[in-house]
């Protein structure tokens, strides 16, 4: 019988599920008018899906300003507090993800959140989102080292009892579909605000909406035979 898979699905959250990159665009910019500058469009771009220390560095280098550690940790503060008045608002969700997930409930496939946003924005965030699609969550202040680094996908397989290798991951930003890529899984890439290169593993589709079960099973398949050729 062929290998069906994936055993279990890890969902990024920023961009793939809810289109929230665009409230992280506005306290980003937020935060560069409040260090006396303007964030540039491609230093924007390299940081969508990475985690928050490479995004202030990213911010700082940008400006032209000292990498110092007190004014980055003020900047962070700032970025957190300003993001969380923006989630409180609402998150709006990206084409067919609600439906997406409302598959996956039905199907009974274990699933988790794999987000670059720490802890506490994500407890909000999944207020609006319904912690009930997932049976576990990682967050990037739970690991030693967020997107694009491994360390969030490891975890969340490590949680659900599968191997990394039989997950599919499902991304929106080079930054995610890589950190999937290093930990081994197969990549779904729904790109958002981003284009997301082609490669090996990654299997692109422009959207959610439609997502059917057989999809599921296509995309994993087939990223893991390109992964092997």
């Amino acid at each position: 019988m062929p290998d069906k898979g994936p055993d279990a699905v890890l969902w990024d959250m920023d961009g793939t599920l809810v289109d929230s990159e665009k409230l992280w665009t506005v306290a980003l910019h937020d935060t560069a008018r409040l260090l006396g500058g303007t964030m540039s469009p491609a230093a924007r771009a390299a940081v969508v899906g990475g985690d928050m220390a490479r995004t202030l560095a990213t911010l700082f280098d940008d400006l032209g300003l000292p990498r110092d550690r007190a004014r980055m940790a003020e900047a962070e503060r700032f970025i957190d507090d300003r993001t969380a008045e923006l989630f409180a608002g609402g998150l709006e969700w990206r084409p067919g993800a609600q439906e997406a997930l409302r598959l996956l409930d039905g199907l009974g496939w274990p699933t988790a959140l794999v987000t670059n946003t720490e802890r506490a924005l994500t407890e909000a965030a999944l207020d609006s989102i319904g912690r009930e699609h997932f049976a576990v969550s990682v967050c990037a202040d739970e690991v030693p080292s967020g997107k694009p680094d491994p360390d969030l996908y490891l975890r969340a397989a490590e949680l659900l009892g599968v191997p990394p290798t039989r997950c599919l991951a499902v991304e929106d930003s080079p930054n995610g579909a890589l950190a999937a890529e290093r930990a081994g899984a197969a990549v779904l890439v729904v790109p958002c605000d981003v284009p997301v290169p082609a490669g090996p593993g990654r299997v692109l589709r422009p959207s959610l909406v439609g997502l059917t079960r057989a999809d599921l099973h296509a995309s994993y398949a087939q990223a893991r035979a390109e992964r092997a050729a």
